[in-house]
């Protein structure tokens, strides 16, 4: 039941012989100044008096109830006891800063008689929020119950005795729910109501002196009388569930509604709790003595209502986004100026203090579900930059971009900015949480790379664009790894590694499609249609050198070392393929041979020189055999076999017997001039992998002796 209706109720019942209509007039002008306004804003000296002005009404009381115990009569008739004011009071008061008025030194003995009210009544005035006189009436009504009750009174009737305990109790109760109502309104009205406020803060000490704490708590009913009622309990009570209130009512929409429901969820609390903590400082604080600690009193509440509010939310099924901004916002912005540190609050708003804001193992899931939701953004980032090279360029055929003469691609810069942006945003909430994202990048480019790698293959190996966009990668991927190094300290060997195995199968295939367009030219050296010139002498440099030219737009070293393969691949297919022919020529076609491989041996390597490649060795390979295959006298062949030892330490002796039958000398000539040129000697300084006859085949297995 409500407790105002069962005192309305309770009150109609039990009080039959309420006072008179003149009798109600006088207790009206006394309640009349008991609520003026300038009443409720009395000082702490007033609040002394006043309580020791109460106190003495259960001295009076009491006393009353001892002589008509000595009369023994059986009976008591209700007395009009005063209540001590004095008739200077309104003459001699002033107020102070704080709203708190002070009395005057001159005060006049002479009492205000007064009349006590009914339940109903006292009723009413707490609904009115007069709430002084009130608790002045039932402080009356409780102390008359205690001194009959002391009187023996309700000896022979025990139920009066409860009714008007009940009573009592309930009206307390109907004060402690006022409390609690001008607590929680404080904050929800446009401005603060200094007065009721101060009231309040009067209220709560007129309480305390007139039910000191014994350290029994009350409870309902009749041991409840003369009990401490706690309302200053009560008050910080009544801030915590405002507080609570006040969090739970800022609008947070649904994620169906806005994608972006707990940004603005967040911005919302911010800019609504620190209008409310400005109105705690500026307003509410100044209506409470210091003991109250208002501000630390408000902060914590708050605090503690926001903790649950986010404990709540962090239960909740969060994206990746969801979970940074909650993170990002308990991590940095909780304690920035855009909050709780607002230089506006300062210094009554103090975070010093305050426990955290999630606890280690809240806080701890979070990161947990931040990492496993991260690691599926960055895949999913990783996916999308393999979806569009496939969409965009591959199946387009979309040639890359050329800058500074280096073929371009932007999969190193995609790559960096995941990872740079991943670590800034986790890096912002933590160290571990910056180091675990760009353990989980790596994770990803682990298996990124191989991935991409095989999609190219299958997917562009036979476009057109298979070739620059090997070396667009290859470049981008070597920048990746160079950065990875400088800019964010990562220890990439095994990475490279990696990107070597790939670079490895992006070179045999980028070989098959050169060695597809350069053998059927090569196959045609020494035959009929070759010899007669039907071939012109650059088709081998054209075919090789639609392949090549794309080198000079690798990166150093890689595209020159690559450039040199080709070089040196080129050089060795075309002296396989002279060496192995066995058709006999005359005089004339041997000149006409000797002319046209000198010819296209000088066009190849110009143009290989020209695109960047430095394998000045493999120059006279060719122009070598051509004098031997074109020279006229047999003896000075002699000295040419001898030179293209000296120059070529790893060509072998079948290379020799092949290159002097394909000049027509017999076996016994052949053999002779073996063993008058061939000397084997220790190969040149040069550059590991510069050999060129040593990867050549004998073409006959004859012996030279």
């Amino acid at each position: 039941m409500n407790t105002n209706t069962e005192l309305d109720s309770r009150s109609m019942a039990s009080e039959p012989g309420s006072p008179t209509q003149s009798a109600g007039k006088k207790k009206m002008e006394v309640v009349s100044e008991l609520s003026s306004p300038t009443f409720h804003s009395m000082n702490s000296r007033l609040f002394e008096r006043g309580i020791k002005t109460l106190l003495s009404i259960r001295k009076s009381a009491r006393s009353l109830s001892k002589e008509k115990g000595k009369e023994g009569t059986g009976t008591w008739k209700r007395k009009g006891i005063s209540l001590r004011f004095h008739k200077s009071y309104e003459e001699n008061r002033t107020t102070d800063c704080n709203g708190v008025e002070e009395t005057g030194e001159k005060t006049e003995q002479e009492p205000i008689q007064g009349k006590p009210l009914s339940v109903m009544e006292i009723n009413e005035l707490i609904q009115k929020r007069q709430l002084l006189e009130a608790f002045a009436s039932i402080r009356y009504l409780e102390d008359e119950t205690m001194a009959e009750r002391d009187a023996d009174k309700y000896k022979d009737n025990p139920q009066e005795f409860e009714r008007k305990s009940k009573d009592v109790d309930l009206l307390y109760n109907s004060i402690t729910n006022a409390i609690q109502s001008i607590v929680m309104g404080t904050l929800e009205h446009p401005t603060v109501e200094d007065t009721m406020l101060t009231s309040l803060v009067t209220l709560i000490a007129w309480e305390e002196a007139a039910h000191p704490n014994t350290g029994n708590p009350s409870g309902p009913g009749s041991d409840s009388l003369g009990k401490p009622r706690y309302w200053r309990e009560y008050w910080k009570k009544s801030v915590r569930e405002s507080a609570r209130k006040r969090v739970l009512s800022i609008p947070m929409a649904s994620k169906e509604e806005e994608s972006s429901w707990l940004d603005l969820h967040l911005s919302f609390l911010q800019k609504h709790l620190t209008k409310d903590l400005l109105k705690i400082k500026l307003s509410v604080k100044k209506c409470y003595p210091e003991e109250y600690q208002v501000c630390d009193m408000y902060v914590k509440a708050f605090h503690e209502a926001i903790a649950s509010h986010l404990q709540h939310l962090s239960q909740r099924s969060l994206e990746f986004r969801e979970l940074y901004i909650l993170l990002n916002w308990v991590a940095n912005t909780y304690h920035s100026e855009l909050f709780l540190g607002h230089p506006d609050l300062k210094p009554e708003v103090k975070t010093e203090n305050l426990s955290l804001l999630l606890t280690p193992g809240d806080w701890d899931q979070l990161k947990k579900n931040y990492i496993t939701s991260a690691k599926e953004e960055i895949k999913s980032y990783f996916g999308n930059i393999l979806r569009l090279e496939v969409t965009g360029k591959w199946e387009k055929e979309v040639d890359p971009e050329e800058m500074e003469n280096l073929y371009h691609s932007s999969l190193s810069f995609d790559i960096q900015t995941i990872i740079g942006e991943y670590m800034q945003i986790s890096g912002k909430i933590s160290r571990s949480l910056e180091r675990k994202m760009l353990e989980l990048c790596l994770a990803e480019l682990h298996e990124f790379i191989p991935r991409f790698g095989e999609k190219f293959m299958t997917t562009a190996q036979d476009s057109p664009i298979f070739v620059p966009c090997f070396v667009a990668y290859i470049n981008s991927f070597h920048d990746l790894m160079s950065r990875l190094e400088t800019v964010f300290k990562v220890n990439t060997e095994e990475l490279w590694k990696i990107l070597a195995d790939l670079t490895r199968k992006f070179k045999n295939i980028f070989f098959n499609k050169l060695k597809a367009k350069a053998q059927p030219l090569l196959k045609k050296i020494l035959t009929k249609d070759w010899i007669l010139a039907k071939e012109k002498p650059d088709s081998l440099a054209l075919a090789v050198s639609c392949f090549s030219e794309h080198l000079q737009h690798m990166k150093e070293p890689m595209g020159q070392e690559l450039l040199q393969d080709v070089h040196k691949y080129v050089v060795r297919e075309y002296i396989k393929q002279v060496i192995k022919h066995r058709q006999k020529m005359n005089r004339g076609m041997r000149q006409k041979v000797s002319e046209k491989m000198n010819q296209e041996a000088r066009i190849l390597n110009d143009r290989l020189m020209d695109q960047g490649s430095d394998s000045e060795w493999l120059l006279p390979a060719i122009h070598h055999i051509a004098r031997i295959i074109g020279e006229k006298k047999k003896d000075k062949i002699k000295d040419y076999i001898q030179e293209l030892c000296q120059d070529y330490p790893d060509i072998r002796k079948g290379h020799i017997l092949a290159i002097l039958e394909l000049r027509g000398l017999g076996r016994t000539r052949r053999a002779a001039i073996c063993r008058q040129g061939y000397h084997r000697l220790e190969s040149p300084d040069r550059e590991e992998g510069s050999t060129l006859f040593a990867e050549i085949d004998d073409p006959v297995n004859i012996s030279c002796f």
